[in-house]
């Protein structure tokens, strides 16, 4: 079943560029990464998913209900974490927690105890004196705590410490595991790398790349790392090289006779060729200057 579908789905500002003529599709029970920068697209993608704002053209439709037609029906079913949560001030956490669920006319006092106790989170405390990382703490407890088929979550950990990052994507593999949809956007690529089993790159408004995140990792590009030394300055192929003072590593995409030729014409003490992880992966995507490589 495809629980997200994009069509052709364009958003524009006036005339500064949203999204363009974006097509996505998220089944049933992945669960899926949104890479991309700030400025990408990203947010404008999710919030013209959630109908928080219409699209310019094309189409859209969560659990197969047009999203401006729709709306209510489907955010029924939808768990929403922005990347910056706001609250109404002077509640504590557990009457907005109650409010949440009131909203939603639902009971979630059991499941809201329980994240509450897995997250660290104060229900005693007023919203106003909750940090950062605390208030982000209140605003997944309200994404997830009535169990919703699919949960949309816009750059998630910010401000959460490493302890509670990982409680939380603890929590994200336990709900898949029962058959949640989880559609994660972010620009942390080990979170993408380490959690979904698709991936979608976004950039300039547009999908870049879109398979799964093994099939992502594996481009024709190669990490290399050489210590000893070498002169690679007729080299091409080369990005993001590292340099220290025995060694260099770098990601190479050129012609791998004319590699092993340079190297065999210096002092290679070690050499290492492995295959990228997901971050040189989009560093692929992505060039210095804003262009593909």
């Amino acid at each position: 079943m495809e629980v997200i579908k994009t069509t052709k789905l364009t958003k524009y500002y006036g005339k500064a560029r949203g999204i363009l003529d974006l097509d996505l599709t998220v089944t049933q029970g992945e669960f899926f990464g949104f890479i991309g920068p700030n400025g990408a697209g990203k947010s404008t993608t999710i919030r013209t998913l959630l109908g928080l704002i219409s699209p310019t053209s094309g189409s859209a439709a969560i659990f197969g209900k047009d999203v401006t037609k729709e709306k209510e029906a489907i955010l029924r079913e939808i768990g929403y974490l922005p990347s910056e949560a706001l609250f109404y001030q002077g509640m504590k956490v557990k009457e907005l927690l109650k409010l949440s669920a009131d909203l939603r006319k639902m009971d979630c006092a059991a499941e809201s105890r329980l994240l509450c106790e897995r997250l660290q989170l104060d229900t005693s405390r007023r919203i106003d004196d909750l940090s950062f990382g605390n208030r982000k703490k209140v605003a997944i407890v309200c994404a997830l705590h009535h169990r919703p088929n699919l949960l949309i979550l816009d750059e998630p950990t910010g401000g959460l410490d490493p302890l509670m990052q990982k409680e939380f994507f603890d929590i994200l593999r336990e709900r898949n595991r029962e058959g949640t949809t989880i559609f994660l956007s972010s620009h942390v690529l080990s979170e993408i790398q380490r959690n979904c089993t698709r991936a979608a790159i976004i950039r300039d408004g547009r999908i870049a790349a879109c398979n799964s995140v093994d099939v992502l990792s594996k481009t024709s590009a190669k990490r290399v790392t050489v210590h000893g030394i070498v002169d690679l300055t007729r080299l091409s192929g080369i990005r993001d090289k590292k340099e220290a003072p025995d060694s260099v590593s770098f990601l190479y995409s050129g012609d791998m006779d004319s590699l092993l030729h340079t190297l065999s014409a210096g002092q290679v003490k070690d050499l290492t060729v492995t295959e990228p992880d997901l971050e040189e992966v989009f560093l692929h995507y992505y060039g210095k200057d804003g262009e593909t490589v």
